[in-house]
């Protein structure tokens, strides 16, 4: 076995270890997943990755283990487990982990894991401005998912929003019908009303936004 492969093992059977059966159709039921639950939560399944990746510096690696974990899921948390991986230190930040991150969205296809997902989109845009050029494409693509992370990727970056990229990937979506996008637009725009809250107001004001993207944008306007 490689490396990534032992530490993708262990984590299976870590999980396995630590769950709690009752937990799982609960789980299940809420995230109205096909795939069934283990009955681990989701911070203990952090905790789990963290414990057993500590020695593992290599960020090859990981990402190999991260990808075994999640093609070979049979259990939501294993894909959870996945995430956590690719969220580790030697990981984060790197370029070439993009199309690791596309696989995810596009193959997880639920906001649970989308929205994970969503945070390390945003530590490529803080390490590499370039990114935000594939953030623009995928705010036009055929999946509707990663059109969802290109409107949420910059959540938390306050200052640091690049603000023609957020134009943009709401623009490009703002007729469409789907809840997703439309509680993204929402939810871009209120997290960056902490930070500048007139910007938000004109851009509610400019563009037509559906009721629940302009009902969430000024939330805590008004």
């Amino acid at each position: 076995m490689t490396a990534a492969s032992d530490l993708s093992a262990a984590i299976r059977r870590g999980l396995r270890e630590i769950a709690d059966p009752a937990l799982a159709p609960g789980q299940q039921a809420y995230m109205k997943s096909k795939m069934p639950f283990l009955g681990v939560r989701v911070p203990v399944v952090r905790q789990t990755v963290r414990t057993l990746a500590k020695g593992d510096q290599d960020a090859e690696v990981l990402q190999a283990a991260a990808l075994e974990l999640w093609r070979g899921a049979t259990h939501r948390e294993e894909r959870y487990a996945a995430l956590a991986v690719m969220a580790l230190r030697p990981v984060r930040g790197r370029r070439s982990t993009l199309p690791v991150h596309e696989e995810m969205i596009r193959t997880g296809a639920w906001w649970d894991f989308v929205d994970e997902a969503s945070h390390r989109l945003r530590e490529l845009l803080d390490a590499d401005a370039r990114v935000g050029e594939e953030m623009r494409a995928w705010s036009r693509a055929d999946d509707m998912w990663m059109r969802r992370a290109s409107i949420i990727c910059q959540l938390g970056r306050r200052g640091d929003t690049d603000l023609d990229l957020l134009s943009t990937a709401i623009t490009a979506n703002v007729d469409d019908p789907e809840f997703f996008i439309r509680k993204a637009i929402g939810w871009a725009l209120r997290d960056y009303a902490r930070h500048d809250p007139d910007w938000v107001r004109a851009f509610v004001a400019s563009h037509p936004l559906s009721p629940l993207s302009r009902r969430e944008a000024l939330k805590q306007l008004e």
